[in-house]
């Protein structure tokens, strides 16, 4: 047996992708040493499960009234 929606779970796999947080190195070279930065602050996209929602549209289906 298959995977169940494989076109949801590749979109939600992708966004999930996009919400990690950036390497400890690059906040470093950003900020310098001194600074206390958490590494969320250069990311871009920020989406948690709970908060916002992707919006995902259910598969189209054939009406069954119509034959």
């Amino acid at each position: 047996m298959g995977i169940k929606n494989q076109a949801k779970k590749t979109k939600l796999a992708k966004e999930a992708r996009k919400t990690k947080w950036a390497p400890v190195w690059a906040v470093l070279r950003k900020y310098g040493m001194g600074k206390r930065v958490h590494p969320s602050a250069m990311t871009k996209h920020r989406r948690s499960w709970r908060r916002t929602k992707l919006h995902i549209k259910p598969r189209r289906q054939r009406k069954s009234h119509f034959g």
